[in-house]
């Protein structure tokens, strides 16, 4: 079985993000990247399964600049067995990046597709549904256990009311919630092994795929400062405040 599983290159999840003085975007001039943590899972979670025997080959992808090849590096040395690259100085859309990823997948025939639900940048949640939509697969979203059998994928997934258990034929798209697992370290060794893996770099171009924006970003601001806040010396002022100054009662 081959798994593909996404990266993404995002700002550090320990780093404060800061906002352009022009309010177009975040400033990432000089601020520490790393793989996006949901991606993170999803590669430890086809590792796993390489590990039990169920999967014989993991494909790590990124839809990025070239500084995204050092973080196919990382899935690479976390167990991944190859990596490709497409390679764009565009910040793409989620629907933009699904149709880059259906074009990878249409030449690389995976039996599963594995995905952080969403990147901590954006926090869209949006392009695993879309790439099950335009590959008219299956898909089990916010997964938090997976188990795969033949051509089936047993997916537990987090919902509002707990937690429910879907079957899906495969191959099919799996996105990973936080409790799937919990990612390795990559050693020293797979460290270094890693330089010597597969890193495949195709230009988006190539492709011949339409990743035209839909959407135009007319301000970013960052979010409100906290005030302070106060004591009070009974509950019956609490109350009040509440219902004078904060009209939450």
């Amino acid at each position: 079985m081959k798994v593909l599983v996404t990266v993404k290159r995002a700002i550090d999840s320990n780093v404060k993000a800061r906002v352009k003085p022009d309010q177009s975007g975040v400033d990432l001039a000089n601020v520490k990247m790393a793989m996006n943590p949901f991606d993170e899972i999803a590669v430890e979670e086809a590792v796993r399964l390489k590990e039990k025997g169920v999967a014989t080959e993991i494909v790590a992808v990124s839809v990025g600049p070239a500084q995204a090849g050092e973080t196919l590096r990382t899935a690479l040395a976390m167990g991944a067995d190859r990596a490709i690259l497409i390679q764009t100085t565009e910040d793409l859309e989620p629907l933009a990046v699904a149709k880059v990823l259906k074009a990878v997948i249409g030449k690389e025939s995976p039996d599963l597709v594995i995905m952080g639900k969403q990147a901590i940048d954006g926090d869209n949640n949006a392009t695993g549904q879309m790439l099950a939509t335009l590959l008219d697969w299956p898909q089990a979203t916010f997964a938090s256990a997976l188990e795969v059998s033949g051509k089936k994928a047993k997916v537990t997934r987090e919902v509002d009311g707990g937690l429910q258990t879907l079957e899906i034929d495969l191959p099919g798209i799996v996105t990973a919630d936080l409790r799937l697992n919990e990612p390795r370290y990559a050693s020293l060794p797979n460290i270094m092994k890693a330089k010597k893996k597969e890193l495949t770099i195709e230009e988006l171009g190539s492709l011949g795929v339409d990743t035209a924006p839909r959407l135009k970003v007319l301000k970013v601001t960052e979010p409100p400062k906290r005030s302070g806040g106060i004591k009070v010396e009974t509950a019956a002022d609490l109350v009040s405040k509440l219902k004078t100054e904060a009209g939450v009662l």
